[in-house]
């Protein structure tokens, strides 16, 4: 392994493909060698479309010839296109993939489970730093307050996120899950002013206007509530956060890991 890490984007025209195209500019031990971006895009130089000087990296489809040529790929996608990588991680040179794509059925997860038998996957639905010291909070508050507490999760993102509740909402509600010593809650958990069910974990969505990620995670009881907060105040964190996973994953065995394991978290 050479000082550089060579990364190439999936998603790379994106908000946080373009996010990320400036963090990778700016960290000296980093390097854009690849970009897949959507056919619209097809032979623009990123640099430029993230407000740089030219790269001579142009945005193209050819997949398995970016895969070729990096050590690690960072999927900020599609659930179809993400695992369509994944299942390309066997019989590439990249040995490693970071996905922050969210949104997928229990089959298509199974894809990122055998692409870690082969390279190390580093996923998570939030890269920030303060999302994954919230998630270990949550566990705890989860594991330490008598089961009367309900726990609700607010999930506020702009107008254009397409998944909900996010991939957020949904890694701090496994994690209240975990703490309770529950299953974890899905994506079809969104409850829409339905009556509570007992042990539920709540979801509430809200889509508006240019909202970066916003995210409370409340335990309540007849007597008292505490509230767990979070607020990106830019959308350069998540991108940070994503290339400390990729320099990361650059050294790290096959297996399927997350932020935490990134962080050195304790378990």
């Amino acid at each position: 392994m050479t000082d550089t890490t060579r990364i190439a984007l999936l998603g790379a025209t994106g908000r946080m493909g373009l996010s990320l195209i400036r963090e990778i500019h700016d960290h000296p031990r980093a390097a854009l060698c690849g970009a897949i971006a959507a056919p619209a895009h097809a032979g623009r130089d990123v640099s430029e479309m993230a407000g740089l000087k030219a790269s001579g990296v142009l945005a193209g489809s050819d997949l398995r010839s970016v895969l070729n040529d990096c050590d690690v790929l960072i999927d900020f996608s599609t659930p179809q296109t993400a695992i369509d990588a994944a299942l390309m991680m066997h019989d590439v040179r990249c040995g490693a993939l970071v996905s922050g794509t969210t949104g997928f059925t229990g089959t298509e997860e199974r894809a990122f489970d055998a692409a870690a038998s082969a390279v190390c996957v580093v996923r998570s639905g939030n890269f920030s730093l303060g999302v994954n010291v919230l998630t270990a909070l949550v566990e705890q508050a989860a594991k330490s307050l008598p089961p009367e507490f309900d726990i609700d999760i607010l999930d506020i993102h702009h107008k254009f996120k397409a998944d909900a509740p996010s991939g957020t909402a949904l890694m701090l509600g496994e994690a209240a899950a975990k703490g309770r010593g529950q299953p974890a809650p899905t994506a079809r958990d969104l409850r829409r002013n339905q009556p509570r069910k007992d042990n539920e974990i709540g979801f509430a969505a809200m889509r508006i206007g240019g909202v970066i990620g916003d995210h409370d995670v409340s335990f309540g009881s007849e007597m008292e509530t505490l509230t767990l907060s979070h607020r990106a105040l830019d959308r350069a964190v998540f991108a940070r956060g994503a290339l400390v996973a990729a320099l990361w994953a650059a050294e790290q065995k096959a297996g399927h890991y997350n932020m935490r394991d990134v962080l050195g978290f304790a378990k």
